[in-house]
């Protein structure tokens, strides 16, 4: 019976079709080649067919009698009571997903016949589909126009001309059937109008914008169309209201009055009939006549004396370091190093002795040796600056101890670790046992001082970088007279030394100019102070010291740990070096500390502050004053006028000025000018801070492997307001600011650092 219903169904079918393309004859070349879609959002739109896509021209599924006219007014009845719901603009639907008009269609349960009514309700269908594909492409432009408000596809049009097509599209859906096969879709939604897409709204796919789309859902699509860089021109463009404005000078600041200053000259250096011609010859004299007299004592971890090294033992254990690095770590024909070359000196801060036998060895090898730090882990950014430093000056052999050695980090191999940015080096242990004995018939090159490298010192800057500063023989054995001069040293007296003994005053008091006046030092270590910060105090007790080289640290240290034991006297001290004197807070610790030992035998002229610098070494150092002569007098500068570089007396309350005490006289043979820090080297007035300057042989030479920074710090030339030259003598710049006092001032100098001044 099934089988017989379909077949009948198809038969009548036939049928159905002849009647149908008689009565539509006459419409068949208008509409020919044009299929009628229906999208989603609402409107119509011709699009052009195959020839074998034609209507009409074959059998056509449209016009099946399987659904009936009611069905499809419900179905369109229900769809204006959703108010035609759209789709969000940034949702991408498949142009292979049904309608919502086909979601409503019911099942085929239709007769399988048409009446007369229904034929001729086709014509009229047939008739206000050409009236309505006349206009299609304006209708269109118009319907997208009004329909950012509408919910049907009746009322997507606001002028009478789109009402009344919009009317008759109306009757013609609701006298339609709506089926899966009459639509033809595009694989994509976007409406393409030709030369009027520009009339289309600003959506995610041209679709219009339905009244249920919020404000701020628009706002962020608006936001993702555009572009994510701006334009290339506005790269070049400079904002002007983000420049900084340049600050006008303060026109109630203080300014300098006073005359230009004048190079100021240190005592001549006296012309002593036992200085030696070179430092290594000094080192001869008292390791061949004087071989058993103490030289250098080195503290354990509780600061009790653990090794003295004589002037005999420093003597023989350098000669044959010098031996076995021109001799032994080669062959003949090809030595490893040759007179000249740069070595690097790695020893830890508590084995003072094996490095001033190091030191000493390079010397008479005439080898530069290049003191540095001990590389603790392999990624060490201080470590990493060493590294450049090391690379610069072209280092390829690093002396160490075999402890040293044995606690630097290793590979699972067992050797030393590539240390980050640092050169490959060969290391060479310096223990006496690994040293070969020079031949009688060997001595080392000792002629008088020239000009030649001796050390290089190593500088941290400001930014983090690390430079050598070269100092040549003539100007180390010049530094060692200037001291000697300066500080009276004599032979045989003890020297307690808190600083780090491979730079800076520790390395010139303790290792240098010690040896040149045959001096017994004294090394505390740092590891020493940690656990007994009155260590350097309980040394100048026992050893009846006369000169102690301290930091303002470890007086604050020793003050601290004073309960602990009284029993002590510093009477013996004649000269207690602050090295950082410099810092303008100094004048607290040594007040505070001679309040404190005053007591214990400390003289309040044994107090002698000093400013240092790498470059150009000791720039002043205050004398041992006389025994009940007043002290030096000090300065309270107003904080106001020190901002601006402008020295004025305090005239205000406590918080606004600054006391601050001179650090001595220029060096010996030395001459000393004030210059601007900032532009040329112009000379400053007497009432003005500047930059120190200081022209002597007792100085630094230049950065190793920088020329263009050498020549602006150690080729300085002074100029006067007008821009001529002071004479002819090239300055060097020692990277401190300060002043040279008045007359009653003892002819003194202050000082602050060049990193602590406001400007």
């Amino acid at each position: 019976m099934s089988f017989l219903c379909l077949f009948l169904g198809d038969i009548t079918q036939k049928g159905y079709e002849k009647k149908r393309a008689k009565l539509l004859a006459p419409y068949v070349p208008q509409t020919q080649g044009r299929s009628l879609l229906w999208l989603e959002s609402g409107f119509c739109r011709a699009v052009p067919l195959k020839a074998s896509e034609i209507p009409f021209a074959t059998r056509d599924e449209r016009y099946r009698s399987d659904i009936h006219t009611e069905a499809v007014q419900a179905a369109l009845a229900k769809h204006k009571e959703q108010k035609m719901a759209l789709p969000m603009p940034t949702k991408r639907r498949s142009t292979f997903v049904q309608s919502p008009a086909d979601a409503c269609t019911p099942p085929d349960t239709s007769s399988a016949s048409e009446d007369e009514g229904s034929l001729r309700r086709q014509a009229a269908l047939s008739a206000a589909l050409h009236q309505s594909l006349q206009n299609a492409e304006s209708w269109i432009n118009r319907s997208v126009q009004g329909s950012s408000t509408s919910s049907s596809a009746s009322s997507t049009l606001s002028h009478g001309e789109g009402k009344g097509t919009s009317g008759s599209l109306a009757d013609v859906f609701a006298n339609t059937r709506i089926g899966r096969s009459w639509v033809r879709t595009e694989r994509s939604l976007r409406v393409q109008t030709g030369s009027n897409r520009s009339s289309l709204m600003d959506t995610a796919d041209g679709v219009p914008v339905s009244s249920r789309v919020s404000t701020k859902i628009q706002q962020l699509l608006n936001t993702l169309k555009r572009p994510k860089r701006p334009p290339l021109k506005e790269f070049f463009v400079d904002d002007f209201e983000e420049i900084v404005e340049v600050p006008q000078p303060d026109p109630n600041q203080p300014k300098p009055e006073g005359r230009q200053m004048t190079p100021v000259k240190g005592e001549p250096l006296g012309v002593v009939c036992n200085w030696p011609p070179a430092l290594e010859a000094a080192l001869q004299r008292w390791g061949t006549t004087q071989a058993k007299c103490p030289c250098l004592t080195a503290l354990d971890v509780t600061g009790k004396p653990v090794y003295t090294l004589t002037y005999g033992k420093l003597w023989s254990r350098s000669l044959k370091l010098a031996y076995t690095l021109l001799n032994k770590l080669g062959t003949k024909n090809e030595p490893v190093l040759k007179p000249g070359d740069r070595v690097a000196l790695v020893y830890p801060n508590n084995d003072p002795v094996m490095f001033m036998v190091a030191f000493y060895g390079c010397l008479l090898a005439e080898v530069i040796p290049v003191p540095i730090e001990v590389p603790l882990t392999r990624k060490d950014a201080g470590g990493q600056q060493i590294g450049f430093l090391l690379g610069s000056c072209g280092i390829a052999l690093a002396l160490t101890t075999e402890v040293c050695l044995k606690g630097l980090p290793k590979t699972q191999n067992g050797e030393i670790v590539q240390f980050k940015g640092w050169p490959r080096l060969k290391w060479v242990v310096t223990d006496s046992k690994y040293l070969s004995k020079s031949p009688k018939d060997w001595q080392p090159n000792i002629s008088a001082a020239g000009t030649e490298p001796a050390y290089i010192e190593y500088k941290t800057s400001k930014e983090g970088s690390v430079m050598g500063v070269t100092v040549s023989r003539v100007a180390m054995l010049a530094h060692c007279q200037a001291l000697s001069q300066a500080c009276n040293y004599s032979e045989g007296e003890t020297i307690v030394n808190v600083l780090d003994f491979k730079k800076d005053a520790g390395l010139w008091h303790g290792i240098l100019t010690n040896v040149m006046n045959k001096l017994h030092t004294i090394s505390v270590p740092y590891s020493v102070m940690k656990t007994c910060p009155l260590s350097w105090v309980q040394r100048v007790h026992a050893h009846k010291a006369k000169v102690a080289l301290v930091k303002c640290r470890d007086l604050h240290w020793a003050m601290m740990a004073h309960r602990d034991q009284r029993d002590v006297s510093l009477s013996s001290l004649r000269m207690l070096i602050v090295t950082d004197g410099a810092n303008p807070w100094s004048v607290s610790s040594c007040d505070a500390f001679l309040s404190l030992f005053q007591s214990h035998g400390l003289k309040p002229e044994a107090i002698c502050p000093c400013a240092t610098s790498p470059e150009a070494m000791t720039v002043a150092i205050r004398r041992p004053g006389v025994p009940g002569a007043p002290l030096p007098g000090r300065a309270i500068l107003s904080m106001n006028g020190l901002s601006f570089g402008v020295i004025r007396v305090n005239t205000e309350d406590k918080n606004s000025a600054l006391t601050v005490q001179d650090v001595g006289h220029v060096m010996p043979g030395g001459m000393m000018c004030i210059v601007k820090p900032d532009g040329p080297p112009q000379l400053c007035k007497t009432d003005e801070i500047g930059e120190i300057c200081v022209s002597s042989r007792a100085g630094g030479m230049m950065y190793y492997g920088l020329a263009g920074v050498t020549k602006n710090t150690f080729e300085v030339i002074p100029v006067n307001s007008s821009g001529s030259p002071v004479g002819e003598v090239p300055f060097v710049r020692s990277g401190l600011l300060g002043f040279v006092g008045p007359p009653g001032f003892s002819s003194s100098l202050c000082f602050r650092e060049s990193n602590q001044v406001t400007r």
